[in-house]
């Protein structure tokens, strides 16, 4: 069974959450901060046998907490991450990924609407962002290794686990009625590889 690695340590996402909490806050108050802007992960609340996304979600916590009026993004996996994703999967010239539905977006798109909710007022509450379409996990693999002429070959693996835990459909596809960036993920690679 594939087990990628989790992105940092349960105690380094800890750390940064309770640092977070314990001093961007209160500067941000001192400081007069009107609008505190969270990006965070599509599915943190489905995801919490992983220590990174509990930390997120105890990020989100905090920022609620505060007195500081707020907005929380939380986007899909950006297609950017998609040689990571590919590289924690490897094993020797095999990838063994999961064919869970996911539905990354540009980073670019994450980027313009970030910037547009920190010129908005705050929702004070927490919207999904995600890309335009839906794609199985292997299958955005496949066709980044594909276009960037990596030989690695994508085995298909109900089992394989991602970041450290099981996933499944919900796991990484945003919830009904999403807000999506434009960019498709094929004019991405076309512009990319």
């Amino acid at each position: 069974m594939s087990r990628m690695r989790p992105r940092g340590t349960t105690t380094q996402s800890w750390r940064f959450s309770r640092h977070q909490g314990a001093t961007c806050s209160p500067a941000e108050a001192a400081a007069g901060v009107g609008h505190h802007v969270a990006l965070s992960v599509v599915g943190t609340d489905r995801l919490l046998a992983s220590g990174y996304f509990r930390a997120k979600m105890a990020q989100e916590k905090l920022i609620k907490a505060s007195p500081i009026p707020y907005t929380v993004v939380r986007a899909t996996q950006f297609f950017e991450f998609v040689r990571g994703i590919a590289q924690s999967a490897t094993e020797g010239q095999t990838v063994r990924l999961p064919p869970v539905l996911m539905q990354p977006i540009a980073s670019d798109d994450v980027a313009a609407v970030v910037a547009d909710v920190a010129l908005a007022e705050p929702l004070n509450g927490t919207f999904e962002l995600a890309g335009p379409e839906r794609i199985r996990q292997d299958d955005l693999v496949r066709q980044f290794l594909k276009a960037t002429g990596d030989a690695r070959t994508v085995i298909t693996d109900p089992k394989a686990l991602y970041s450290g835990i099981e996933v499944n459909d919900q796991s990484l596809t945003p919830s009904d009625n999403p807000r999506l960036g434009p960019t498709r993920f094929a004019d991405w690679l076309s512009r990319n590889s």
